[in-house]
């Protein structure tokens, strides 16, 4: 099995410390969501997006992903959190076996920097129809992103 659960990247814990990404509402970085197949092999230390074993463009889902919509970043009691919006894309066909965020946008030389694996725990089909990723809540204990 190529997933092994969803994860945040190291190399975006270290790029959070030195400013590259901006999670900020309107700071003007654009974060993506690209979907693949489960022959694709991501491990903590993937740095970067990446076209290999992505699913093939149909519809539309085109090559790199969709733009994600982050939800502002807050905090409760001493853990800090964002999340996104649920991405949608229709009129696809594909089978998808989990996804990349990555940052198509970020600050200093980094391009395409990796963010998070997320692992659908099986195959994911859409026929004709519509393909929705659904992020957690947005809270202290359910957050995608969150800084304890």
């Amino acid at each position: 099995m190529a997933f092994t659960g969803t994860f945040l990247t190291t190399s975006f814990k270290k790029q959070l410390l030195e400013g590259v990404h901006d999670l900020r509402l309107g700071s003007g970085q654009v974060f993506k969501l690209a979907l693949y197949t489960n022959a694709a092999s991501f491990t903590a230390d993937t740095t970067a997006y990446t076209a290999t074993n992505e699913v093939p463009d149909t519809g539309n889902y085109a090559a790199g992903g969709g733009t994600l919509t982050l939800v502002s970043p807050t905090t409760d009691g001493t853990t800090a959190f964002a999340t996104f919006a649920d991405l949608t894309f229709t009129g696809v066909t594909l089978t998808a076996r989990g996804a990349l965020i990555y940052n198509s946008t970020p600050a200093h030389t980094y391009t395409n920097p990796a963010v998070a694996v997320l692992d659908f725990g099986a195959d994911r089909v859409a026929t004709g129809g519509t393909f929705t990723v659904r992020f957690p809540l947005s809270g202290a204990t359910t957050a995608l992103l969150r800084i304890v």
